[in-house]
């Protein structure tokens, strides 16, 4: 399994992730962010990575604690009110990780998280990239919107712009 998952990866190319999230599907993705939060209490990062570098897979690193550190390393755990989600798709493992701040995991269950996950990589599998990540947005919007209605600060304390690795 894990001489698979290391072909797999080293096959999988920057270029065919930004084939994929061209300039217009991350402005659209960009443009959900900020239609979305402005529906919400929350900051929504989008992170898309095309492969784990050798040493990640050398360790079989998982899509999550992954996830987790790019949580921490891009500040979406840095927000005033405790309100980031970071939205993660790994495109060689085809996994989508959704990763929320402690003032928003203690209201919205995992489950509930892992639903808008697998809505996005069934679109994904079509080969419907600006669709997924759209539903996926609107998602998590919709968890938010649940929970933290309406917008708790004017200043948006995350860029809205995807983030392609």
């Amino acid at each position: 399994m894990k001489f698979v998952r290391l072909i797999r990866h080293l096959a999988t190319t920057r270029w065919s992730t930004r084939w994929r999230f061209t300039p217009q599907v991350r402005d659209a993705i960009e443009q959900a962010i900020g239609r979305c939060e402005a529906q919400h209490g929350g900051e929504i990062r989008f992170v898309v990575e095309t492969a784990l570098d050798l040493p990640e897979l050398w360790r079989d690193l998982p899509p999550r604690p992954r996830a987790l550190q790019l949580f921490g390393q891009l500040g979406v755990w840095d927000t005033a009110h405790n309100n980031g989600v970071l939205i993660y798709v790994l495109m060689a493992d085809r996994v989508v990780e959704i990763i929320a701040d402690r003032g928003i995991a203690e209201r919205i269950a995992q489950p509930e998280w892992q639903a808008v996950c697998r809505q996005m990589e069934l679109h994904y599998r079509a080969g419907r990239y600006r669709e997924g990540s759209i539903a996926g947005i609107e998602g998590v919007a919709a968890l938010l919107g649940r929970h933290f209605p309406g917008r708790h600060h004017g200043d948006h304390e995350l860029p809205n712009q995807p983030v392609l690795l």
